[in-house]
């Protein structure tokens, strides 16, 4: 980049910016006009910290979910909650969602009926219910130190693919390395009934409830906080029942994230600085369309 006066360029000849002409002047020379176009922070996007704090909700709900499968594998696991109990509230949990979810519905915009969601949730519970035993056999062969690391790499890669922008429907990578995880869990416990429990939650929890919770944002955006503390609370007191440091550790990560990462991201913002000018990429802003037809 040079500048006017410079040796290579000659003040007899007027610079121009075009590509289709021969100049004398070298192929990366500007003139001091370059500079005259320089934006800074033009689409640069202000956040405010209680609009981060509401939208890390979701994050820290999602984490909260996954120790409240965690919680009941475990209970379930050392005998101490019977699975058909369970099974009831599981049940009573998913009709309590669907009246929830077809009430903040728009019912002249339904693009299922309630026949078809009944028989998708009689399909499932049934090959559920009927593959049980084969899946409460599917890692026998397998260490369990290796099927609780399996797990738990499921569920991270659930955590980090989760679509958090557009949780409705959740996305497949995410919901299937959580239902693997929960079927690699599933398979330490004592017995069929108990494999078929814990997938049941796990679809309630991973696959319905983030559906009803993208409802809830849009329809009613007053109840979605309510219902994140709520999430996290059981989370936490779930957790807190087998192991209080791993409660300790959980609220703390969860304070870092719903409140100090949205104060960090914040107080970052104001030392960004973006620059435009004319070596941006072109935009075409103009409507196209027309030469579509």
């Amino acid at each position: 980049m040079g500048a006017d006066s410079g040796p290579g360029a000659p003040a007899a000849v007027p610079w121009r910016k075009v590509l289709y002409e021969r100049q004398p002047f070298p192929d990366n020379y500007v003139d001091r006009r370059f500079l005259e176009e320089l934006r800074r922070n033009i689409r640069v996007r202000q956040y405010r910290y209680w609009a981060v704090v509401r939208e890390t909700g979701l994050i820290a709900q999602q984490v909260s979910c996954v120790a409240v499968v965690l919680t009941l594998w475990s209970y379930m696991e050392q005998g101490d909650l019977e699975p058909s109990v369970v099974l009831w509230v599981c049940l009573g949990c998913a009709l309590l969602g669907y009246v929830l979810y077809e009430i903040l519905g728009d019912a002249c915009v339904r693009e299922r009926t309630r026949l078809a969601d009944l028989q998708s949730a009689t399909i499932f519970l049934a090959f559920t219910f009927g593959f049980s035993p084969v899946l409460k056999t599917l890692t026998e062969s397998v260490s369990t130190d290796t099927v609780y690391a399996m797990s738990a790499v499921m569920l991270l890669a659930h955590l980090v693919s989760f679509p958090y922008a557009q949780p409705s429907p959740p996305g497949s990578l995410s919901l299937n390395a959580a239902l693997f995880g929960s079927v690699c869990l599933a398979s330490r416990l004592p017995c069929a009934l108990h494999t078929f429990t814990m997938l049941s939650c796990a679809l309630l929890v991973f696959a319905l409830w983030p559906c009803l919770l993208h409802r809830m944002r849009e329809k009613a955006e007053w109840s979605f906080p309510w219902a994140a503390v709520l999430v996290c609370l059981a989370g936490v007191g779930g957790l807190g029942s087998l192991w209080p440091e791993g409660a300790l550790l959980l609220s703390l990560a969860l304070i870092t994230l719903t409140l100090l990462c949205p104060l960090l991201l914040v107080h970052l913002q104001r030392h960004k600085d973006n620059i435009h000018g004319p070596w941006d990429e072109a935009e075409i802003r103009e409507d196209l369309s027309r030469f579509l037809n």
